[in-house]
């Protein structure tokens, strides 16, 4: 039996955490530069959003670190 599916499949998004969890003053994961909203948001965002989340996450590691 073969299954045929018309729409793209969405691969998964990883989860960016690092397991280095440590909040700041604003709420903000020191590990994988996730707010405290949207690693409680993770599980139940679509693969749209959590890429969303993945990117905010990133440039706010880059700004603390001073990469470009």
């Amino acid at each position: 039996m073969s299954l045929k599916n018309s729409e793209p499949v969405d691969p998964a998004v990883a989860s960016p955490c690092r397991r280095q969890c440590c909040l700041n003053d604003q709420d903000t994961c020191l590990g994988c530069g996730r707010v405290l909203a949207e690693i409680l948001e993770w599980g139940s965002a679509d693969s749209t959003r959590k890429r969303a989340i993945c990117l905010a996450a990133e440039r706010r590691l880059q700004q603390r670190t001073g990469q470009p």
